[in-house]
């Protein structure tokens, strides 16, 4: 057999298999998220899958999909609270926990798929895949719950933005894949420069005319961010942008996203601050930003730029987050006892998604790098490159087991359920009884509470 007919085998091969691994990894990857959470957060309604989500699918019915809240659209959250309604009640929770750890897990797989010409080794590519779910502070208020999906949507988009589709049908599903995003996340706005690096340079087809199968990608890409601009000019905020100070910002950023990036309990890493100075978390992060450097000096093609755009994207998340919610001011530079006694931030996380995913994409490129020419320099950016990598898998290891979460407390939503049960049945005039989430209410309607046979 000729060396080229080799070669074409090992392409169809490929072609081959990566589906079928795609589909272990977001399998694996949903399974690892429902493990994490633990039975009590599984089963306790989170925030909007409680509150306006669930109000707006039963006063406007599957419609509610496209409705705004809080200046944005919220696609995908909705679908999963729409589809969980549409069991019985008293499995509504863990239905939303289920669908939302199952979402995570096909962004996991789409992640394997799209990332194959940046991420060469598999084992670096299956542990890129395997971030959104292996992230410390993950279960802690992001993971299983509707409300919060739009920061794994935000991890997936680099992926989607800087991919060139081969045929049409794969052009069409990530078309349809890239308009779920936009009309989830608004900050996916902020990637749409990426759409560049899958145009140039321009590829030919064989009659030598313009590959324009990004085009439908890139349409989607506008017409979804177009429709989150909009909303968000037209939708009336509760919050208002806060006031942020640049020392904080930084301070807080180093204290959570990077510290939750290896441990959950970020009190833990800001008391390690206190004891040991800031260099604590300063020189893991230099040595990483030579990692992340490297990477962009030596990556070709795309990967420089989507290396770039998580890398930058991780703190430009966090410094979004924290002013456009107006979220208060800690005296994270200062590490005060509120600073210090602050719980992870979901803002955190949706930023130590973009930093860890940064870090294993990144050290992916300066491995291979290697491969291609030596030297000392290239061979220390390795070393270095592999530490990093390290770390992550460790962080991983170390934090996997279910732990603390916003929703460890309950209350349980099934266990709520016979009470307003008997609520409705002793006054059916009342029409809808409470039920208990974290942190609020739920009001659902007795004919949904009370099975008549």
């Amino acid at each position: 057999m000729s060396a080229y007919d080799q070669r074409t085998m090992a392409r169809g091969s490929r072609r081959f298999g990566a589906p079928t691994v795609a589909a272990v990894v977001g399998g694996s990857a949903t399974a690892l998220a429902w493990w994490r959470l633990g039975p009590t957060t599984r089963g306790t309604v989170w925030a909007e899958d409680g509150g306006v989500f669930l109000r707006d699918r039963l006063a406007l019915g599957p419609g509610a999909v496209l409705e705004p809240y809080a200046g944005y659209r919220h696609l995908v959250p909705r679908i999963v609270v729409d589809l969980a309604w549409l069991l019985p009640v008293e499995r509504y929770a863990v239905a939303v926990s289920g669908l939302a750890c199952l979402v995570v897990g096909v962004v996991c797989a789409l992640v394997f798929l799209l990332s194959g010409d940046v991420v060469r080794p598999w084992p670096l590519r299956v542990l890129l895949a395997a971030v959104p779910v292996v992230l410390p502070l993950a279960p802690v208020e992001i993971s299983g719950t509707a409300a919060n999906l739009h920061w794994y949507v935000l991890v997936l988009v680099p992926w989607t933005a800087t991919h060139r589709a081969r045929t049409w049908w794969g052009a069409a599903a990530l078309a349809v894949v890239t308009l779920a995003g936009a009309l989830t996340e608004p900050l996916a706005t902020l990637f749409l420069p990426l759409l560049l690096v899958a145009w140039l340079p321009p590829t030919r087809t064989a009659s030598g005319r313009v590959d324009l199968h990004q085009l439908p990608v890139t349409l989607a890409a506008v017409l979804g961010s177009a429709v989150q601009v909009r909303t968000a000019l037209t939708d009336e905020r509760a919050s208002r942008p806060g006031d942020l100070h640049g020392a904080d910002v930084l301070a807080g950023y180093l204290l959570q996203p990077v510290g939750g990036g290896w441990d959950r309990r970020v009190g833990v890493v800001a008391e390690a601050v206190r004891t040991h100075g800031w260099g604590a978390v300063v020189v893991p992060v230099v040595l990483l930003g030579v990692v992340l450097v490297a990477a962009v000096v030596l990556g070709r093609g795309r990967a420089r730029w989507v290396v770039v755009a998580l890398g930058a994207g991780s703190f430009v998340v966090w410094w979004a987050a924290l002013a456009v919610n107006g979220s208060p001011v800690q005296d994270w530079a200062g590490l005060g006892p509120a600073a210090v006694g602050a719980p992870p931030s979901r803002y955190a996380a949706a930023s130590g998604l973009l930093l860890v995913s940064a870090a294993v994409a990144g050290a992916s490129v300066v491995i291979g790098s290697v491969g291609r020419t030596g030297g000392a320099a290239r061979l220390g950016a390795a070393a270095l490159a592999w530490c990093v990598v390290a770390a992550v898998v460790v962080a991983a290891v170390t934090n996997a087991p279910p732990g603390a979460t916003r929703r460890s407390a309950g209350p349980v939503w099934a266990a709520e359920v016979p009470a307003a049960a008997a609520a409705c049945r002793a006054d059916p005039a009342i029409g809808s009884a409470e039920l208990r989430t974290a942190p609020w209410r739920a009001a659902v309607p007795c004919d949904r509470l009370v099975v008549r046979r």
